[in-house]
């Protein structure tokens, strides 16, 4: 099927009226004897526009001793193009992913040497000269396994504790998404729609979650880092992040250091450095300048070559790890299963 204003096949007017003759054979030699054969079963899906336009066509096709010409000919030309344009208006709007969620793409495989290093509960000093200050991201372990949310937290104790709470929730796979938008729904509904229900993704992203609600804030603490900062503890900014398999954070960066700790489900994380920015090629808008406009595990090298300059560094981020991500640092991140991250920004 050829698209809007596509040029005709040679099969079309230019062919000349042997070549339409000699198609019009093979195409009745596929159609049922009669008319009444041709039936229209349509599902509900389809618009009630729709039949009384296929039910002409079948009339014309069946006419004038059965091979349209002339006036019929035209006709069924021009209800062809209804049609086809109809139906390519209807694939190729609104959002696909409302309809139909693809398989996610397999577990990446961390080989060795892009590996992030991992350190179990290094001392303040230790961190802030081997990762603070030179600004090298790690992760750390062993760090959070205090924390009260490590054994509380599922999907069915944020029912219990948040159910009635209403929040923005993200709709899409990724925020740079044509189809993504954002739509105010309770905890509960959005657990429904979009963590039970496998066939749709949205992602709750929120600052103001563990001040809305005391007793999810009382599961967490501030990493003892992030006394290491110039600010005080009140500027520090605590976000929630819970979503279904499949939820992607394009190659982006942030303002300020970041902890970010993984209670439950597994993300695969990539770093660049600040120094490969030209390499990853931001959007050159103000809105997403800090977004890179690459596809990180599919990237499209011919519109974007560089990209394969920059070297990066990953992870699988696991239950009770802490990925420090230093500011400005680039990073991309896709969730292999339901997960919730809490991320503390800081300077």
């Amino acid at each position: 099927m050829a698209a809007p204003g596509g040029a005709e096949g040679p099969a079309g007017p230019a062919a000349g009226p042997a070549a339409g003759g000699a198609l019009w054979a093979e195409v009745r030699a596929l159609l049922p004897g009669a008319e009444e054969g041709l039936t229209l079963a349509l599902s509900g899906e389809v618009e009630d526009c729709v039949l009384p336009l296929l039910r002409r066509a079948r009339g014309l096709l069946y006419g004038e001793a059965g091979r349209p010409c002339g006036a019929a000919a035209a006709a069924l030309r021009r209800l062809g193009d209804v049609l086809r344009d109809y139906s390519w208006e209807k694939l190729n709007a609104g959002p696909w992913r409302e309809r139909v969620r693809t398989d996610p793409p397999p577990v990446p495989v961390v080989q060795p040497e892009v590996a992030l290093p991992r350190v179990r509960c290094p001392s303040l000093e230790h961190f802030r000269d081997n990762y603070l200050i030179p600004q090298k991201p790690v992760v750390l372990e062993g760090i959070i396994d205090h924390w009260p949310c490590m054994k509380k937290w599922s999907v069915d104790y944020f029912c219990q504790v948040a159910g009635c709470r209403t929040v923005p929730v993200e709709l899409g796979t990724r925020y740079t998404d044509e189809e993504w938008s954002q739509k105010l729904m309770t905890v509960s509904d959005f657990i429904n729609q979009y963590i039970v229900n496998e066939n749709t993704v949205g992602y709750l992203a929120q600052h103001q979650l563990f001040d809305q609600i005391p007793e999810l804030k009382e599961d967490i603490s501030i990493p003892d880092y992030c006394c290491l900062g110039e600010g005080e503890e009140d500027d520090i900014t605590i976000n929630a992040w819970f979503g279904p398999e499949g939820t992607i954070s394009p190659l982006h960066q942030d303002p300020q250091q970041n902890f970010l700790a993984q209670v439950f489900g597994r993300k695969y994380i990539r770093l660049y450095s600040p120094q490969d920015s030209e390499n990853l090629y931001p959007h050159e808008s103000q809105i997403l300048h800090n977004t890179s406009q690459v596809d990180v595990e599919d990237p499209d090298l011919v519109k974007f070559p560089n990209f394969r300059k920059a070297a990066f560094q990953s992870c699988i981020l696991m239950p009770g790890q802490v990925l420090f991500i230093p500011v400005k640092y680039w990073h991309y991140v896709r969730s292999l299963d339901i997960s919730f991250s809490v991320s503390f920004w800081w300077s």
